[in-house]
């Protein structure tokens, strides 16, 4: 049900997704080391995040990490879930309302890390977030190949602009078309920064120059838009609740662009979102049937990244306000 401010509860309807990617989805067995980690691990970081909030962030980063990369090993694992505590607790603390309220803070911030990205000297104490960022990509450096570490660096620069893009918007959704959106929405979920760090963390290397590379591209381009969208749908509840305005999400935007109720935006999300899969889903399978090892190894790891974007629907970061 939805009850945000100035919203009448509403049936949600949210997609049924088991046609194109059917469970029970495999899981590592590291789930709980992981979690655990990841407490001791903020708390060394002094990331500022309230307790409460860190337990729930560490729940969901570790349980979605060992849906994503289900065979890898335990320290390829931490670290991959090191590097999405990262970016979540970022978003939660410096990104959505706190940015809407003052976009320039985040500005500060992102410049920060985009130093941290390229390299640069830090020329003011760095803050919490900067220096965890610069320790994971300093391990994650020795780990991956130039080209793996270019990839993964690159989609979290667009990670960074995304939530800067996404900071100038939240105040006034109404202002931002959909195809923009649809555009934009892959850089704020972080599903391609997953599938970056799928090859280092499963040691496998996709060829830099080879003839599906284009197939490469859309496959992980069709599961970033499904993640978004389901995403979208499964936080929008919570978001609303905390908004005097509607969330920046596809909802909203399919309610002004198509002059439709709240629930009847929804079913046309779950539909969109049904689709999106088995497009997905045939773009993966298209991909595993090249016969290469590496790609049918990354076809493997863009299927896993949607079960975790699939499993998340339901977690109690969502469904509970």
């Amino acid at each position: 049900m939805n009850s945000g401010p100035g919203i009448a509860p509403v049936p949600l309807t949210m997609p049924d997704l088991g046609a194109a990617f059917p469970g029970p989805f495999p899981t590592s067995p590291h789930a709980v080391t992981a979690d655990r980690h990841l407490r001791r691990w903020a708390a060394e970081r002094n990331l500022p995040v309230p307790a409460d909030e860190l337990r729930t962030l560490c729940g969901i980063t570790s349980q979605g990490i060992v849906r994503a990369l289900p065979t890898a090993d335990l320290d390829s694992l931490l670290l991959a879930a090191e590097l999405f505590l990262w970016l979540v607790a970022f978003d939660d603390t410096h990104g959505e309302t706190t940015a809407a309220a003052d976009p320039a803070a985040l500005a500060n911030h992102i410049d920060d890390l985009t130093g941290v990205l390229a390299d640069n000297t830090p020329t003011a104490p760095p803050g919490p977030f900067t220096t965890a960022l610069r320790d994971l990509l300093d391990r994650i450096r020795g780990r991956a190949t130039p080209s793996q570490y270019l990839t993964l660096t690159g989609h979290l620069h667009g990670n960074l602009l995304g939530l800067l893009w996404e900071a100038q918007h939240l105040n006034d959704p109404s202002r931002v078309p959909l195809h923009t959106y649809g555009t934009m929405r892959p850089l704020t979920v972080f599903a391609r920064t997953l599938t970056a760090i799928a090859p280092i963390a499963l040691s496998y290397e996709l060829p830099e120059r080879h003839g599906a590379a284009d197939l490469v591209d859309r496959s992980e381009s069709a599961v970033a838009r499904l993640a978004g969208w389901v995403n979208d749908l499964a936080s929008y509840s919570r978001e609303a609740s905390r908004s005097p305005v509607p969330p920046l999400s596809l909802p909203t935007l399919l309610m002004r662009e198509r002059h439709l109720q709240l629930s009847e935006a929804f079913m046309t999300a779950a539909r969109m979102c049904e689709e999106q899969a088995l497009l997905a889903r045939a773009l993966i399978d298209e991909l595993s049937a090249t016969g290469s090892l590496p790609l049918t190894h990354h076809a493997q790891a863009l299927k896993h990244t949607v079960h975790a974007f699939i499993w998340h629907i339901d977690h109690d970061r969502y469904t509970t306000p």
